[in-house]
């Protein structure tokens, strides 16, 4: 294996910035956005902002004191952990996933930080609605009409595969310092994508260590990394990752914190494209080339194509699924396909 070389992320073209202003302006910028950008002190001005530059401690009384009295999830590298978070040799997860009280973590992490025994420990995509009370009230950001989901994401220093989402991403590096690694959608093969089945957190990840980088095992990631584009975030700075843009996501400081928000631009009731593929996979992949041919033809037809050609012959009110869908013909079509999976 190569020997680590973070000077690598030195060599990458910067994520173009935007300038921005109160009001209408960070819509503005959002709206039909398919490049990322990076928007400087975007969220300076909250007090979770303010609270982690009075040092780790005091950004995690700040969300003790805005914490539920619930469980969470919590992943928990073995000592030695170097904070990649991703598979071991048997392709088995090289961390451990557990719950507890936000309190009792924070507890763990105070004493580690007394004994100078860090230990790679990450709360992912927690929900903040339905685990902190007030927390969004008082760190707000306007997004127009959007109504994301609203996650935050506590740990200490780690390195998180390159991976995508399907929905857009505005994420707000809080507390520490965050760096992006982003690759256009179509690098996919260039990545080296690991099992779509087993992933560390329920996205598939590129099975390159971007800090190590095996070229002899991985050489079209010299590809992909020739139309990568990175940048650090202070505290405060923010990033809009589109729809299916890979990122690589490292945690920089001993303790780090960011709230992201996830949106669709099409409606929540339309189904996940992720599960098409898996789908696909179940009832395709395996066929016959002759087969899969003629259903690519299909679905280029009905899906990908889908012009006025396919429906033009068949009288309106008869049309079914092929018409735009609608939230009832939505519904109608997944009861159909849960009805089919179960037989």
């Amino acid at each position: 294996m190569a020997e680590r070389d973070s000077a690598i992320y030195a060599r990458l073209a910067p994520v173009p910035e935007r300038a921005w202003n109160k009001g209408a302006g960070l819509d503005a910028l959002l709206e039909g956005a398919r490049e990322p950008f990076v928007l400087r002190g975007l969220v300076g001005d909250w007090p979770l902002v303010a609270a982690g530059k009075d040092g780790a401690r005091a950004a995690r009384r700040y969300l003790l004191d805005h914490a539920r009295d619930r469980a969470f999830k919590v992943s928990i590298g073995p000592p030695g952990h170097d904070g990649r978070l991703f598979y071991d040799a048997a392709m088995e997860m090289n961390f451990r996933v557990g719950t507890g009280k936000l309190g009792d973590i924070f507890a763990g992490l105070d004493k580690a930080e007394d004994l100078g025994d860090i230990r790679t420990v990450y709360l992912a995509s927690i929900d903040i609605p339905s685990h902190f009370d007030g927390l969004d009230e008082a760190n707000p950001v306007d997004l127009g009409a959007r109504d994301p989901l609203k996650s935050i994401w506590i740990g200490t220093r780690t390195r998180i595969a390159a991976h995508n989402d399907f929905p857009d991403n505005l994420a707000c590096c809080t507390v520490g310092r965050r760096r992006f690694t982003l690759f256009p959608p179509h690098q996919f093969p260039n990545l080296y994508l690991g099992p779509i089945d087993n992933t560390p957190a329920g996205r598939v990840v590129s099975m390159v260590d971007f800090d190590a980088p095996d070229l002899a095992a991985h050489p079209r990631f010299v590809d992909a990394m020739a139309e990568a584009r990175t940048v650090e975030l202070e505290p405060g700075d923010a990033i809009f990752i589109p729809s299916m843009w890979w990122h690589h996501v490292e945690g920089l400081e001993d303790f780090n914190v960011l709230v992201n928000y996830w949106w669709r631009r099409s409606p929540a009731w339309l189904g996940q494209p992720q599960d098409a593929l898996h789908h696909a996979v179940l009832a395709i992949r395996d066929l016959p080339d002759a087969d899969k041919a003629i259903w690519r033809a299909m679905f280029d037809h009905y899906v990908f194509d889908n012009g006025a050609h396919v429906t033009d012959h068949i009288p309106e009110p008869a049309r079914g699924i092929l018409a735009p869908l609608t939230h009832e013909s939505a519904g109608r079509l997944r009861a159909f396909l849960l009805r089919m999976l179960s037989r």
